[in-house]
């Protein structure tokens, strides 16, 4: 049998469910895709099935038409699309919803997330002896500049402060979660740089691992330092509000007749 009808046979013949699903959120990435995709496959494969949902959210340049070549390479990767922009969370909401893994990983699509982290993440949920729920890479050696990590660290201290999630680097794009434990949680904008928190709130665990940073490879952030900090300290108390309101989280046990 020649190889080109193998390779058309492998890619009718049904993909195994996933056990993992990566979900990045990206807007206006279109030179970054091609080899964040190229890592994900030497990084992931054979190591359990697995399938990356991509979410425009709503880019103005060629990701979209990026997303659109690189699935005729990736037989692993779909995609998802907002018409405007609205949000990270959003975002990552619309790729959960995609996909019926147990386990799911959102990554940013700068580049600056490394792929060979996750497996070491993934095992940590999969671990019995430490239950957890979400897992946070936290980052060491971080290569942005100076004010932006002075900023970073003065904002993760006072909602650690407040919140008390133990979680030094909430702004990684990088953790694993259960999806069960993600879906449960209250839905609001900007909610992904206070995931330590909620999923504390409902009871259950956080674990950490940390990882190198890495630069962004082409482009700029889409977000800056006041950008974030505006957004970010209305939904900081509010987040303290939902915790506060949640004081017994019920365990649930099953009634035999």
């Amino acid at each position: 049998m020649s190889s080109i009808l193998r390779e058309a046979e492998d890619r009718s013949a049904p993909l195994p469910a996933p056990h993992v699903a990566i979900v990045i959120p990206m807007k206006d990435e279109a030179d970054n895709l091609p080899m964040l995709f190229e890592e994900i496959d030497a990084a992931l494969a054979g190591v359990w099935p697995f399938e990356v949902v991509a979410v425009d959210d709503g880019s103005s340049d060629a990701t979209r038409a990026v997303l659109k070549s690189e699935m005729t390479r990736w037989s692993w990767l779909r995609a998802r699309g907002h018409k405007t922009c609205a949000g990270k969370s959003a975002a990552i909401r619309t790729g959960a919803r995609a996909t019926s893994a147990p386990f799911m990983v959102t990554m940013d699509g700068d580049g600056q997330n490394n792929p060979t982290d996750i497996p070491a993440m993934i095992a940590l949920l999969e671990d019995g002896a430490r239950p957890v729920a979400l897992v946070c890479a936290e980052r060491i050696g971080r290569t942005d500049s100076g004010i932006k990590r002075l900023s970073s660290r003065f904002a993760n201290g006072v909602r650690g402060w407040l919140l008390g999630d133990k979680t030094r680097d909430t702004a990684n794009g990088l953790k694993a979660m259960r999806r069960d434990a993600y879906l449960t949680l209250p839905f609001f904008d900007t909610m992904h740089r206070f995931f330590p928190a909620l999923i504390v709130r409902d009871g259950h665990g956080v674990g950490h691992i940390d990882v190198v940073d890495r630069s962004r490879r082409h482009g700029r952030s889409k977000y800056g330092i006041w950008d974030r900090l505006a957004v970010s300290v209305p939904d900081l108390f509010g987040t303290l509000w939902l915790r506060r309101r949640r004081r017994v989280v019920p365990v649930v046990e099953e009634i035999d007749p």
